[in-house]
């Protein structure tokens, strides 16, 4: 029996290697929506954040999701990550 690799993605908010199972997809569809993506399936540009809310502060102060996306984040998506980093 072989053992599968996991895939390894790094968050945008501390710069730590997470398995992708861990964390947070942001996802740019091919139309330009920015959405979140809990499956990690969909298609189009994604940006990963861990499930940490020090992170999603960090990365929103210095802009990373937005580079990473290469698009403008509104402020919705943003309360929508809260929301779901919440305990």
């Amino acid at each position: 029996m072989t053992v599968r690799k996991q895939p390894v993605r790094r968050c945008t908010g501390c710069g730590e290697h997470f398995p992708k199972k861990e964390l947070i997809r942001v996802l740019r569809t091919p139309d330009g929506e920015i959405v979140l993506d809990l499956t990690g399936k969909k298609s189009g540009r994604g940006a990963y954040i861990c499930k940490s809310v020090a992170c999603l502060k960090k990365a929103r102060k210095a802009k990373r999701l937005e580079s990473s996306l290469e698009c403008a984040i509104p402020d919705e998506v943003y309360e929508k990550l809260e929301k779901e980093l919440a305990p």
